[in-house]
């Protein structure tokens, strides 16, 4: 299969595929070995970027999509008839966060930093499909481990989970704030 064959054979599978779909999944469908289909599959997210075309190929840990561009988002949303759909809590953004950066994490440990009890704020983010249970410490209790999903890297638009930003810049942020607020309270 040359080149141009396997691109046309990869667009095709993304666009059906909807979900983000692994290349060792790519490479067994195609029968071609996932250095090549890496290589394909990033030549094709550069054509696609320097054509500046509608679609675009997104890439997550080892997992690509096919998704529109987000500066199209108002264009598409004209079209589409908005669906309810309630944003985080404050409680369910702070254990979000935990997890993300702690995982993988236990609930006791999220409730331990927290220091308020989290499963309402964990059903939440499972139904929205933000983390997932990714198995249990081999400890008395056998607690459930968390971590987050694909669906949460698509959601933040990160490649990665080590595409987060440093905590220590919130650190920074937080002292920039204080500051600030000493400058204002001394009158």
């Amino acid at each position: 299969m040359d080149k141009d064959e396997i691109k046309s054979v990869l667009e095709a599978i993304l666009f059906v595929w909807s979900e983000p779909i692994s290349v060792k999944e790519l490479s067994k469908a195609l029968a071609v070995d996932v250095k090549n289909i890496n290589n394909v599959l990033e030549e094709m997210i550069n054509e696609y970027n320097f054509g500046k075309r509608g679609l675009q190929i997104i890439k997550m840990n080892d997992h690509y999509q096919l998704s529109t561009r987000p500066e199209h988002y108002s264009y598409i949303q004209k079209l589409v008839e908005p669906k309810q759909n309630k944003g985080l809590t404050q409680a369910a953004l702070e254990t979000l966060a935990i997890i993300a950066y702690k995982q993988p994490i236990t609930k006791i440990e999220i409730e331990e930093i927290r220091g308020v009890k989290c499963d309402k704020a964990i059903s939440t983010l499972q139904e929205k499909n933000l983390i997932e249970e990714q198995g249990r410490l081999e400890k008395i209790g056998r607690p459930i481990i968390y971590g987050t999903t694909l669906s949460f890297l698509k959601t933040f638009g990160l490649k990665s989970i080590e595409d987060l930003p440093d905590i220590s810049e919130f650190k920074l942020l937080t002292q920039e704030t204080n500051d600030i607020k000493h400058i204002f309270t001394k009158g």
